[in-house]
């Protein structure tokens, strides 16, 4: 549980940030605005800011890092988990392991029987072949004269 609290609070602290950014960036784009008696210049050279871009962007960051932190908080366990709910669900969990573990065990079982089986194919063969070999009269070769 300590896990989710922990990317609950990672996913809470980047919501943060990323409401951070989107209202500091937005401030650095936004247009001057015009008070009364004050004059204010406005660089003509300067690139037009895609604001509506960026509105965007952080609108889908902000989004996307909210429904995240909807589905942590789902999967908090819920005040109705009660320990005995608990232990009920662990000791599930615990048969579903002894029965996994009885099947494993088996076919552990069978594996050991088919190897055996097999390596001992595998010396019949191998005597086969050792008692063809030596079994068989190796005459010289006959010279012309």
């Amino acid at each position: 549980m300590a896990d989710r609290l922990t990317q609950l609070q990672d996913a809470v602290n980047s919501l943060a940030d990323q409401f951070c950014n989107a209202i500091g960036v937005l401030q650095q784009c936004a247009p001057p605005a015009s008070f009364n008696n004050i004059q204010t210049t406005i660089n003509k050279d300067q690139p037009s800011n895609p604001t509506e871009e960026y509105a965007q962007l952080f609108a889908a960051l902000i989004a996307r890092t909210a429904k995240d932190v909807d589905v942590l908080i789902d999967s908090l366990p819920s005040e109705e988990s009660t320990a005995a709910l608990q232990a009920a669900s662990l000791r599930q969990l615990e048969e579903e392991n002894h029965e996994a573990a009885a099947r494993l065990e088996e076919v552990v079982n069978r594996g050991d029987m088919l190897l055996e089986k097999i390596q001992s194919a595998l010396a019949d063969i191998a005597q086969s072949q050792l008692r063809t070999r030596s079994g068989a009269p190796s005459q010289p070769p006959v010279l012309d004269s």
